[in-house]
């Protein structure tokens, strides 16, 4: 029999989370089953997607990238291929350098540790401000006065936040390749006391992300996603194992910190028998990628449209099983991809959701990364200063008026991420667009993270950001407004609390249970945000 793994999904230290590795012994989930060592990092399906000219322009985002409060260059992970540093990034980069180098001697810290703090990240914004244009509110006072900045972090820290778009790998995981081409670099653990060491797969595995998630950043609830594969073993997680981790993060934390998907596969052999099963593990939503394996893209072969015949039949048995939610990833499909993967390539577009939407109105379609078609972000903005469209985005946003339903959501994922630190104001369009064609009310959080690294540089962006007035003149959006204020709280909390039925009213027991507690001793102890992305970066 094969040894079990010792759990590492909480700090040794009992008295922090309340439970250590000890106590949760024989009763610890699937997910930590033993690596059988099915193939290496050089096997033969790592790297699928990025072949050896595109290996060649990339650098994992640890090696070259330094530990600012947010990136400053598109940092991506193996679903695309990243864009080179803008001229105008680069811009934003040395304005930060010159703006922490002006205020952290004074403050007595080094460069470093002024951004791991509330000020540091407000330097972040301050210096995107400067490169693009006034978008964030955020001022340099703040971000050269600590307590002013710590001050505003606090008063926003018990926003409720419900991350409905997260990931993390499971134990026994095969995809060495999410780590393969990173060299050593210094890697530092949620626990103050551990020694830094080499970056390794552990760094996508829950002890890691429950820092990044749960002390580092203000999210109150998070769902945990997978993505499928045809080769089984290379899904993220398995269903079965997104339930474990929800039973036994839930029961650790002592209240309902985590929600799950389940992943339907419409199309492949047997897939309404697995969709039987995952029903029975009572999941809060079911997920699908209509392009089927978007680990290994070339290996996938069964792609489905959310419209058909068939996939109608798994929306069936959702039903009636009680789930309302069928989460869908589109876009992030770059116009090379067209090329490169020319059968998959339809099922990427979002022409698929009005009639599914049409036909299924007792269910909530909510689209993850609105569809995004990951362009160029300053082609992207020219584009839309030409035609007031952005490509999948506005086809999505146009389908209530245009088909009458009242049923399709957009997830922002992925593409608030690269667009806001890439150009702040396509960023804002998309808002703008998402906000004025769904309605404020179908605007959902989502930020992919483990990939995208802690969360809480996303969040301080959408608290911070605001449509500017020329552009909300010119196409009639509606200001995003104050970082509390009814837009912001709809979107971070609100809308993903109504589809999940979570009642905000009864959600007290999150300032008190055991993961409030973890924090409360962490921030105590002097809080350190590692600052790090967890993906590839185009080098020049």
């Amino acid at each position: 029999m094969a040894k079990r793994m010792r759990c590492t999904c909480f700090p040794p230290s009992a008295s922090v989370v309340g439970v250590g590795s000890a106590a949760i012994g024989p009763s610890c989930p699937a997910w930590h089953s033993p690596h059988h060592g099915r193939r290496d990092e050089g096997g033969e399906y790592a790297m699928k997607f990025f072949s050896e000219q595109d290996r060649e322009g990339l650098k994992a985002s640890e090696e070259c990238e330094p530990r600012t409060p947010l990136p400053l260059r598109m940092v991506a992970s193996e679903e695309y291929l990243p864009i080179a540093q803008t001229v105008k990034q680069r811009a934003a980069e040395q304005r930060l350098y010159a703006l922490a180098d002006s205020i952290a001697p004074k403050l007595g810290m080094t460069r470093r540790r002024f951004f791991q703090t509330s000020a540091g990240m407000a330097a972040g914004f301050v210096a995107l401000n400067q490169t693009f244009g006034p978008l964030f509110a955020v001022t340099p006072a703040e971000a050269a006065t600590p307590e002013a900045a710590s001050e505003r972090a606090e008063t926003l820290a018990n926003q409720f936040i419900m991350d409905m778009h997260t990931h993390f790998l499971r134990d026994d995981t095969q995809l060495t390749h999410f780590v393969s081409m990173r060299e050593s670099v210094a890697a530092q653990g949620w626990n103050p006391q551990l020694k830094e060491g080499e970056q390794t797969i552990e760094d996508l595995k829950f002890q890691n992300y429950f820092k990044e998630v749960f002390l580092d950043s203000d999210t109150k609830i998070a769902l945990i996603s997978s993505a499928p594969s045809e080769i089984p073993e290379d899904w993220f997680l398995t269903n079965r194992q997104m339930a474990q981790a929800r039973e036994r993060v839930n029961e650790s934390a002592g209240s309902s910190r985590m929600m799950t998907h389940a992943i339907m596969t419409p199309e492949k052999p047997g897939w309404l028998d697995d969709l039987d099963a995952a029903l029975e593990l009572k999941p809060d939503s079911l997920k699908g990628y209509t392009v089927g394996d978007n680990t290994h893209k070339g290996l996938s072969r069964h792609p489905w449209r959310m419209d058909s015949r068939e996939t109608y039949r798994g929306y069936e048995k959702a039903q009636a099983a009680g789930i309302r939610n069928i989460c869908v990833h589109k876009g992030l499909w770059g116009r090379a991809m067209d090329e490169r993967f020319p059968i998959l390539a339809p099922y990427a577009r979002v022409d698929d959701v009005a009639q599914a939407a049409k036909d299924w109105p007792q269910l909530n379609f909510i689209i993850y990364h609105a569809g995004y078609r990951l362009d160029d972000p300053e082609w992207a903005l020219a584009e839309f200063e030409r035609t007031g469209r952005i490509d999948w985005v506005t086809d999505l946003a146009e389908i209530p008026e245009k088909h009458g339903v009242t049923n399709v959501y957009a997830d922002l994922g992925q593409i608030f991420a690269q667009t806001l630190i890439a150009q702040p104001r396509i960023c804002a369009a998309i808002m703008g667009q998402l906000i004025r064609g769904l309605g404020v009310d179908h605007v959902c959080w989502g930020t992919d993270a483990v990939w995208t690294g802690s969360p809480q540089w996303q969040i301080e962006g959408l608290r911070r950001l605001e449509i500017p007035d020329d552009m909300r003149r010119a196409h009639g959006f509606a200001p995003l407004g104050p970082a509390d204020g009814p837009v912001k709280s709809a979107i971070f909390g609100g809308n993903n609390a109504r589809l999940y039925g979570v009642d905000q009213a009864g959600l007290g027991e999150l300032n008190t249970d055991r993961f409030a507690a973890a924090k409360r001793e962490y921030l105590a102890a002097g809080a350190r945000p590692t600052n790090r992305r967890y993906g590839y970066v185009r080098s020049g």
